[in-house]
């Protein structure tokens, strides 16, 4: 095989290859590599290219194939030269075909009563900022290798400590284990659920099934649902059912709202227990209350029994994806060995900002912060919905970013989606999230709307039901 030579240091966008012994002469091989690279736009106009000798010692050839390489090339107009032999690409790639016209755009809502989203806006950025600088100045260099999958431990120290405090979870630093949001942590723990033997796993029934139910299906895993009552989920249903795991939102269930009550908590454990299951506790937004006292998490009565996941999406932002489980023990080093398979570990700079940002207390005072500017939009929101709607039912107010309307039976929940659509407003309804029947429902999220699109948002959706009840 004809030997090769290449040179990709010198300019960042210049690649040649030379094919030795094939007959070709090596200064045409260097034009014909310069050539494609030009119409190809790898190379872009005023590119430069690295001096004769330079390129000609990389390569390993006389200075005269790179000389004579370029003169041709010139003679062509690729390149141009200046005094002193500098060099540079002196035309733009060759016009390619015009790509087929993409379908026109979707026009964006006037209001989107999307759901799960923080107001990033609102992101402290300079405190972040400060976190940032001090990691960057003052971490050990240590800290910037490969580290285990669990993550860095000054992280898991101060996520203990406020979990336990405001949590009231029961967490030891060594059973933390960081990971790239909700999605990730629930794929990793279905993965080794699966590899122990685990074959069946139930979710609420309505829940949200983009992240629990895809991971579960694709580890081979059967999915049961289990439906939800006005107290979350109902624990008779769960009882008849033998399962590996359940995954649940026991303090804010989501898209209802229902908080699970105390006697249902402890029928839950004592189910897992029975059944040598896992309890999956999905705390997703239990920092956000207005008209209620705190709930702990269901990990604080049975840290042997629970796997507990939180982010800081909902809290933050989620494209910070940070994001941590904590874990009984015998699932721990499982979890972090498919930690590191599968991404050798969460961004480290990331985790340190973290753990300062929450040891300074910069966390505590932007949760107290956003509580007010929240339950402010939720108010409205209410306020909106019991001038304009009145026949709707809201449900699950007392906390969270979102809110259910459950609807009066003259409405279809898909005829009332399609019509707001027409008018302009994104919506989403509670059908998409059941594998049961059950009574239609729309999820408002209001945390990113100012009070104003709200009552904006609320006076299209008004005339939507109107749309709908004076249709034939």
């Amino acid at each position: 095989m004809p030997e090769t030579r290449t040179n990709s240091g010198l300019a960042a966008d210049l690649l040649v290859e030379l094919r030795r012994g094939d007959g070709v002469p090596l200064h045409r091989q260097v034009e014909a590599s310069i050539r494609d690279s030009i119409r190809a736009g790898r190379l872009r106009l005023g590119t430069p290219l690295p001096p004769t000798r330079t390129l000609a010692a990389d390569l390993g050839v006389s200075r005269g194939v790179i000389v004579e390489a370029y003169e041709q090339l010139t003679a062509e107009g690729y390149l141009t030269s200046r005094a002193g032999g500098y060099t540079q690409v002196a035309i733009g790639p060759q016009a390619a075909p015009a790509p087929p016209r993409a379908a026109a755009p979707r026009p964006r809502p006037r209001t989107d009563f999307g759901y799960g989203r923080a107001d990033v806006a609102s992101f402290p950025r300079a405190a972040w900022l400060r976190s940032v600088s001090r990691v960057l100045t003052q971490t050990p260099s240590d800290r910037f290798g490969y580290l285990s999958g669990r993550g860095v431990p000054e992280l898991h120290e101060v996520l203990a400590d406020y979990l336990n405090r405001v949590r009231g979870t029961s967490v030891r630093p060594g059973n933390v284990v960081i990971c790239s949001g909700y999605a990730q942590g629930v794929s990793l723990l279905v993965q080794v659920l699966a590899r122990g033997g685990a074959r069946r796993i139930a979710i609420e029934d309505p829940a949200a099934d983009d992240d629990a139910r895809p991971a579960a299906v694709a580890a081979g895993l059967e999915v049961v649902g289990i439906p939800v009552g006005h107290d979350g989920i109902r624990v008779d249903a769960l009882d008849r059912i033998a399962a590996d795991a359940v995954v649940l939102t026991p303090s804010h269930q989501w898209p209802t709202g229902a908080v699970l009550p105390a006697v249902s908590r402890a029928c839950v454990l004592s189910w897992a227990r029975r059944q040598g299951a896992l309890v999956i506790e999905d705390d997703y937004d239990a920092e956000y209350r207005y008209d209620r006292a705190p709930i702990g998490a269901i990990q604080g009565l049975a840290p042997d029994q629970v796997a507990y996941a939180g982010t800081a999406s909902k809290t933050l932002a989620p494209g910070l994806r940070l994001g941590w489980l904590v874990l009984p023990d015998r699932l721990v080093d499982h979890v972090a060995a498919a930690k590191v398979a599968a991404d050798r570990g969460s961004p480290v700079i990331d985790q340190l900002a973290f753990a300062d940002f929450l040891a300074r207390g910069e966390f505590d005072r932007h949760l107290r912060r956003m509580r007010p500017v929240y339950r402010g939009r939720r108010d409205a929101l209410l306020a909106a919905l019991r001038e304009q709607l009145p026949d709707l039912a809201p449900a699950g107010i007392a906390a969270g970013m979102h809110l259910v309307a459950w609807l009066p039976d003259d409405l279809d929940e898909a005829a009332v989606v399609r019509a707001a659509a027409r008018r302009g407003l994104a919506i989403s309804g509670v059908a998409p999230y059941r594998e049961l029947p059950g009574d239609g429902g729309l999820i408002f999220g209001y945390a990113t709307l100012s009070e104003r699109a709200i009552a904006e948002g609320i006076t299209l959706l008004a005339a939507a039901i109107s749309d709908v009840r004076s249709a034939p």
